[in-house]
């Protein structure tokens, strides 16, 4: 009886463990015909055969990828564009040679994995990573990215200094490049970032603009002289002539000042350190002194002002050429106002979103938004670009004019940009999506935090 029930048992042991390895086996072939890419092929072997062969199969597949990949960075490292891949913390994955020249990527190595912010201070390529990743959209932006190079005197080559900051033991050498960036998403949030060099095209535009310059340079000389004999005139002249004088002088003064600007604007476009001076400053006070040259202005209008910043900013920058930009948005924001109406001004101060030396950066943030109609949407692409005039209603008026000489020169906004640009900032404008306004937003970098007293 006892053998029978050990053979019953055995018997039932073998029946279940061949049915273990039968539906094994079956489910197996399952997986590798599903899987594989042979499914043409009839699953007839052994299966030890089968996996062998998949095993292979698998193993010269990796290969493949693996020589594709190194093939891919090949092309891409000959490749006459930039590229760089950064990750959802925004940290620099790879880049090839060319993205490495257009940026000054100096601190990166294959293998290493640093925040971008570290090692390019660009606003505009932060920007343009992080709409692509929010968006999960194909995004575009054209910007000039300035870069700078510090040389230290006192011995510690290690030392960081963070632009725009600078002090007596170092020197400043800026200069700057066009570039043109694509941004793609990835899988796991991360972004992949193409760069073309528009700098040969901005060279000829500059060729254009100098030429331009030099032929605005030569008009200074007989528009003073013809200044000088309308002054003369002025004071052995009676109307009617000397009413026609007086409108010949004010004209020709015009002519002078908008050479004037255009020589200016294009000494800010070739080298900025030849213009600009740095100091301490402290944004708040700058704008409040600017609206106090500008208030005699806005009371004709009855044009108040809303300006309540919740901190005291400090920031490096080139006081008259701040005083110029902020005269220049401010007095534009009057004129476009209607009467009896308000222009809001907020300074904001936003943490960097990368500080290598661990002090409390931030970066200050000016938005001015005014009462008006706002731009016309075919002319905000186009605003910050010299001598553009744009739809009628967004014209001065001469009556409220603060530089009765440079109305209509289409030249202010350009200034003003080249200006924060030779700043390291950046200038935006649009319409307000509430009510409409035109809105301009200046960002100045790498301010210092101070709590007010």
């Amino acid at each position: 009886m006892a053998n029978i029930d050990f053979l019953a048992g055995l018997a039932l042991g073998a029946s279940i463990y061949l049915w273990q390895q039968y539906y094994f086996r079956s489910q197996l072939k399952k997986i590798i015909k599903v899987f594989s890419d042979n499914g043409d092929r009839k699953i007839s072997l052994p299966l030890l055969s089968l996996i062998r062969r998949e095993l292979y199969l698998l193993d010269q597949k990796c290969q493949q990828l693996e020589q594709g990949q190194h093939n891919w960075q090949m092309v891409m490292e000959q490749a006459p564009i930039g590229y760089l891949v950064v990750d959802q913390d925004n940290q620099l994955i790879w880049c090839n040679r060319e993205a490495q020249s257009l940026l000054r990527i100096d601190r990166w190595r294959p293998g290493q994995v640093r925040l971008v912010l570290e090692l390019v201070r660009s606003y505009e390529l932060d920007r343009l990573i992080e709409e692509t990743r929010q968006t999960q959209k194909k995004q575009e932006e054209d910007w000039v990215f300035y870069f700078t190079r510090y040389f230290s005197s006192v011995g510690d080559s290690s030392e960081k200094i963070p632009f725009p900051y600078s002090n007596r033991t170092s020197s400043r050498i800026v200069n700057s490049i066009a570039l043109k960036g694509y941004g793609f998403p990835l899988f796991n949030h991360q972004v992949g970032v193409f760069l073309i060099n528009l700098q040969p095209l901005m060279e000829l535009s500059q060729s254009r603009d100098r030429a331009f310059s030099d032929l605005a340079h030569e008009f200074k000389t007989p528009l003073t002289s013809i200044s000088l004999v309308g002054e003369n005139l002025l004071q052995r002249l009676q109307n009617p002539e000397y009413y026609w004088v007086e409108q010949m002088l004010k004209e020709t003064r015009r002519l002078t000042n908008l050479v004037q600007e255009w020589l200016n604007i294009t000494r800010l476009q070739d080298d900025p350190t030849q213009v600009i001076n740095y100091e301490t400053l402290d944004l708040s006070e700058l704008i409040l002194s600017v609206w106090q040259i500008l208030e005699p202005i806005a009371q004709k209008k009855q044009v108040t002002l809303n300006y309540t910043p919740a901190v005291t900013a400090i920031i490096e920058g080139d006081k008259s050429r701040l005083i110029q930009v902020f005269l220049n948005l401010l007095d534009n924001a009057i004129k476009h106002s209607p009467p009896n109406s308000a222009i809001s001004v907020n300074v904001t101060m936003e943490p960097s979103k990368t500080n290598t030396d661990n002090t409390d950066m931030l970066q200050a943030i000016v938005d001015i938004i005014d009462s008006g109609s706002g731009f016309a949407p075919s002319d905000l692409p186009y605003v910050f670009e010299r001598l553009y005039r744009g739809d009628k209603s967004r014209t001065r008026n001469p009556d409220f004019s603060s530089d009765e000489l440079l109305r209509g020169s289409g030249l202010g906004l350009a200034i003003a940009k080249q200006i924060v640009h030779s700043h390291g900032g950046l200038i935006e404008a649009q319409n307000h999506p509430e009510h409409g306004g035109a809105w301009v937003r200046v960002t100045l970098p790498y301010s210092e935090f101070r709590t007010p007293n």
